[in-house]
């Protein structure tokens, strides 16, 4: 067994829900490297350490990311206490890094090329994956009672489609594209939004605020959005803005989750 700081963990996907489990295995002492796509489509910017793709650094909770292009750029950002992020959407950096633990992030619902020989310990996180045959193990993203369980046979509960509940809202509280191109936006993350006020527009056609609240999520301004794509979020407590720069409850669950399967499975080899 390595030492705590002497563990490689890959992170496929840097979305928020993979950012809690990024910050609380870099909080614990390993070397955390995030895989990215070139263009990633993270809804809550602020709390993503995919936005970094963008941004070249962000810092989230105090916690540093950088963008990263080689190996020694890697292992820089590692010995600063900084989290490094690779553009690397098919995982090569998996074969050439060896990384003690890989945790497939990216919330598909499908398993996009995550192999259980990847390494010692493959984690997957909601469904699309069977222990055993994919992973070592899977973490439940379902909200509700099993939220952050870590499952060591089968698979996770199947998508219900259904967003989480946040002050008696659900699917309410989420804003679709009304058209295919490219988004302007007029409203960002943080302000505040009245019912079917007009806070971008796509190719013309407006996107309306679903609730009033504050924007607690959009996509990145002038990105290629498809009809009937998730590009926003609205939080109804207008009393909770600074939610919008904190990593939520749920993937702080998930990421007690990731850290107890990897203590778990590490024991065991």
């Amino acid at each position: 067994m390595k030492n705590r700081t002497e563990q490689i963990v890959i992170m496929r996907g840097g979305g928020d829900v993979a950012s809690g489990t990024i910050q609380k295995l870099h909080r614990c002492g390993f070397k955390v490297l995030v895989l990215e796509i070139a263009k990633p489509t993270a809804i809550r910017r602020k709390v993503s350490f995919s936005d970094v793709v963008y941004e070249s650094e962000v810092v989230i909770e105090g916690d540093r990311a950088r963008l990263v292009d080689s190996i020694e750029e890697i292992e820089k950002c590692w010995d600063q206490g900084i989290i490094p992020v690779k553009i690397d959407p098919k995982g090569k950096s998996i074969e050439s890094i060896q990384p003690d633990v890989v945790v497939d992030a990216i919330l598909a619902k499908k398993n996009l090329g995550t192999r259980i020989d990847l390494a010692p310990i493959v984690i997957g996180l909601g469904p699309g994956f069977e222990v055993g045959q994919d992973v070592n193990a899977i973490v439940e993203t379902m909200r509700g009672h099993n939220l952050g369980r870590v499952i060591f046979s089968g698979s996770a509960m199947p998508n219900t489609g259904i967003p989480g509940n946040i002050a008696g809202h659900a699917k309410d509280r989420v804003i679709y594209s009304p058209n295919a191109g490219e988004i302007k936006l007029i409203k960002d993350i943080g302000d505040s939004v009245e019912k079917d006020e007009v806070i971008a527009h796509v190719e013309g056609e407006a996107v309306l605020a679903t609730l009033t609240g504050i924007l607690r999520g959009i996509i990145r301004d002038e990105t290629v959005v498809f009809k009937g794509m998730k590009i926003g979020d609205v939080d109804p407590r207008l009393d909770q803005k600074e939610n919008c720069y904190k990593i939520s409850d749920k993937a702080r669950n998930i990421a007690g989750g990731v850290l107890e399967a990897i203590l778990s499975l590490d024991c065991k080899l």
